[in-house]
């Protein structure tokens, strides 16, 4: 049972105990790492009634008995996941209205109730009981079977076999520390642990990008973004976030009884011979913590340059620069544009025993043999600009910088191709125009952006037609043009143009995609270029001379796609609609 110190010291002014018996039983303590509350009524000094009706009284709090109470309702229950319940010494037994009562054997627990007022939406009072009594009242309500049966639901509703969850295995790396046992017993429970395998399992089934695990007032949702759109998947009940979310925590060798604070980490599975990493990140939110998985596909990330979906006159101008023995290529986009994908492509075409490859990145996404790649840490002062200073003495060939995102990032880079070195980085700008200004307004002079830069590649992910369900569909010529499709490039008959689109099929769970296509609008920076950045041109001016050097933009591209029967319809207005004059 425990007990403060402060509050035994009282036992002793109200001649309940005596400093003596206090004594003894602060040295047992510490032998014995025990609570002093179990220590004094061990030792028979006290009585565990004794000591809740004094608690009672000093913290201004009623004291119930549990064990003559009647049977506490199973909503009541549900509304305390069984983690924190056993992790506090806590139980719900009554729910009036919008109000909880919930049993404690710790009253000074004051930020648990804060915890579980925020989690449940409803006011919360305490009531204090025996621990004794709480605990064989967790064991009588929480039952194990029932972390089966919601695995057995989900299971009936994902219509995924159970040895899909049991071909995941968790890569364990060195712990630092251990983790509190209390809440790792009940996130290691079998069932919970196979919740989890089979979330992560189906995620990577379904190619997945990204795992969404979220808590609201009265369920858990769980989507995956594939393709780039988010798609619900089967939920277990809300009763088993927090169970969940500590598996993840220690898979991830973070602190799993921090709830208030922002936690990222890094867990690696592994799937029929495949081991996949995955970045974690835990976001407190009001209904509970809130947790986003990145799934890092290592074979996605580097892949040859002819299958990312370049236009063949844009891959050709891409290939020019990317070969060059000195200056920057910039990648712009914005997340999940598949900027990494292009980065890591070109560097594996460039990796090559004759080249020293050095990246500094923020994170490590896939960890390339035989390049040379640095974890951003700002905390102790990596940045990316203190690894390019540091790289310049490593007698580099190839630099990648995960992004520009000052003016010393920028002028340091800069430097690095004007000195000899293959830049290549990426900016955050909606078009390859657009990161010659942004530069400008970092800072950057116009003659040094000009001397520097090789070329600009803004590019874009849309989602392809499912190849097993594709068919054909007709539409006006007239829609199409005001799309902005050329009348040069439609061939109609009888006023009309062939598209495609999927219908749905299990091949691509029932949405009519399958994968993703890159649009790539790739501007070369020629000498009219350069002189059009040394006079300060507007982006829309550089976009206008890039289109008459026969820069493709992203709606072109895309509208290629479409035509080509690549993409929809859709999907073109969908990505490209901020680059409608294109």
């Amino acid at each position: 049972m425990n007990l403060s110190r402060r509050l035994a010291e009282l036992l002793v002014q109200e001649k309940i105990i005596s400093s003596a018996q206090l004594k003894e039983a602060l040295e047992a303590q510490r032998e014995k790492n025990e609570k002093l509350g179990t220590v004094l009524i061990a030792k028979g000094f006290i009585t565990e009634e004794r000591i809740l009706q004094f608690l009672s009284a000093q913290c201004d709090i009623s004291y119930i008995t549990l064990s003559g109470m009647p049977e506490i309702a199973p909503e009541v229950i549900a509304l305390v996941p069984e983690t924190i319940a056993r992790q506090h010494t806590l139980l719900p037994f009554n729910k009036t209205n919008n109000a909880i009562t919930i049993a404690v054997a710790d009253p000074l627990n004051v930020l648990i109730l804060d915890d579980l007022k925020m989690m449940t939406g409803c006011d919360v009072k305490a009531a204090l009981a025996s621990e004794t009594e709480i605990l064989a009242a967790l064991d009588k309500y929480y039952k194990p079977a029932s972390s089966q049966d919601a695995l057995d639901d989900i299971l009936k509703q994902s219509q995924t076999s159970e040895e899909a969850a049991d071909g995941v295995e968790h890569v364990e790396e060195k712990k630092e520390e251990e983790n509190s046992l209390s809440v790792e017993k009940s996130a290691e429970d079998a069932p919970v642990i196979k919740m989890v395998n089979l979330i992560l399992a189906n995620a990577i089934k379904a190619k997945a990008s990204d795992i969404h695990i979220e808590p609201y007032q009265k369920e858990l949702r769980i989507r995956y973004r594939i393709d780039g759109v988010l798609h619900e998947q089967p939920s277990p009940p809300k009763k088993f976030h927090a169970a969940i979310c500590a598996r993840l925590k220690i898979m991830s060798n973070l602190d799993i009884s921090e709830r208030r604070l922002p936690q990222d980490g890094r867990l690696k599975v592994r799937v029929a011979d495949k081991q996949i990493d995955m970045r974690v990140s835990v976001l407190p939110c009001a209904p509970g913590e809130k947790i986003v998985m990145r799934i890092a596909d290592t074979a996605g990330l580097s892949v040859q340059m002819s299958r990312l979906g370049f236009e063949p006159e844009a891959l050709a101008v891409f290939n020019r620069c990317m070969k060059a023995p000195y200056g920057i290529n910039l990648i712009t986009g914005p997340t999940g544009s598949g900027k990494s994908t292009t980065l890591y492509s070109a560097l594996s075409v460039l990796n090559t025993p004759e080249h020293n490859i050095m990246t500094v990145e923020d994170p490590v996404e896939v960890q390339l043999h035989g390049i040379n790649q640095v974890q951003v840490h700002a905390a102790i002062g990596l940045t990316f600009a203190a690894g390019l200073r540091s790289f310049l003495r490593q007698d580099p060939d190839v630099i990648m910088v995960g992004e520009i995102r000052d003016l010393e990032t920028a002028q340091i880079a800069i430097n690095a191709a004007l000195t000899g070195h293959l830049v290549f980085s990426t900016l955050h700008t909606n078009d390859a125009p657009g990161s010659i200004t942004r530069l400008n307004m970092m800072g950057v002079e116009p003659f040094l952006s000009s001397s520097s830069i090789l070329m600009v590649v803004a590019q874009r992910l849309v989602r392809g037609i499912c190849l097993k369900c594709k068919e054909s569909y007709d539409v006006e010529v007239d829609w199409l043009l005001k799309l902005g499709v050329p009348q040069n490039l439609l061939q109609a008959r009888n006023g009309k143009v062939s598209l495609h689109k999927g219908k749905g099929c299990e091949n691509c769970a029932g949405t009519g995609y399958r994968g993703r296509q890159g649009l790539y609008e790739v501007l070369e920076v020629t000498d009219t270029v350069r002189q059009m950045i040394l006079d300060k041109a507007t982006a829309k001016e550089i976009k206008d001379q890039g289109r008459k050097q026969g820069m493709l933009t992203l709606r072109e591209c895309a509208i290629r796609k479409l035509l080509g029967g690549v993409t929809t319809a859709e999907e073109m207005i969908r990505v490209t609609a901020s680059d409608i004059e294109g």
